[in-house]
């Protein structure tokens, strides 16, 4: 079965398919990032945060940084696998960013791991 993407059923289903990958061998620079993301869309504003190198819903006070892109933007970076969606988008100015911008740097110039990648491919075959 296929979710429309960041809509509630796709949010069970993707913490699902997390709890079953085992250990995603996240980079040190994905753990430490902290950021909160806001996605745009045509139905409003979902908001997120990312902590240990997953993403949660919901904002978390204590971020340093903030992010703010469209869904079809969010939909290339963390469904896709699209890894220069990030960096085009922010040189376009699709991405506004607040904040620790180094740490959002440091996410665009790490390559996730082979277990991050197959998640992604998971992810990409249940999103609609």
């Amino acid at each position: 079965m296929r979710y429309e993407f960041l809509s509630d059923e796709w949010f069970d289903k993707v913490d699902e398919l997390i709890a079953r990958a085992g250990d995603l061998e996240i980079p040190d620079a994905m753990k430490q990032a902290e950021v909160n993301v806001t996605v745009v869309s045509q139905r409003g504003e979902t908001q997120l945060h990312m902590k240990d190198g997953l993403f949660y819903r919901g904002h978390q006070a204590s971020m340093p940084t903030r992010l703010t892109l469209s869904a079809e933007l969010a939909r290339r970076i963390f469904v896709d696998g699209d890894v220069t969606a990030g960096v085009e988008g922010f040189l376009e100015g699709q991405i506004k960013v607040e904040g620790d911008l180094a740490s959002v740097v440091k996410l665009q110039t790490t390559m996730p791991s082979e277990p991050q990648k197959r998640l992604t491919r998971e992810i990409a075959a249940i999103t609609v």
